[in-house]
């Protein structure tokens, strides 16, 4: 139940999730070009529905930049 905290991106961010592939749906991210890491350490993309949240984790989900 519930929402819990985490840190995405610096910002503190209340998420019903409780994975990572979770977290991008309810964000609505593209998943087509992303990396997530998680409290630092990167998180291969097979194995972003077994990574589990907790509160406080801080989650940097980066996206290539447009252009260029």
């Amino acid at each position: 139940g519930g929402a819990m905290r985490v840190i995405v991106n610096g910002q503190d961010t209340d998420v019903a999730a409780r994975d990572l592939t979770g977290l991008l749906s309810e964000m609505e991210y593209e998943f087509t070009q992303l990396a997530i890491a998680v409290n630092y350490q990167v998180v291969p993309r097979g194995r972003w529905a077994q990574t589990s949240l907790n509160a406080g984790d801080q989650i940097e989900i980066i996206t290539p930049r447009q252009g260029g």
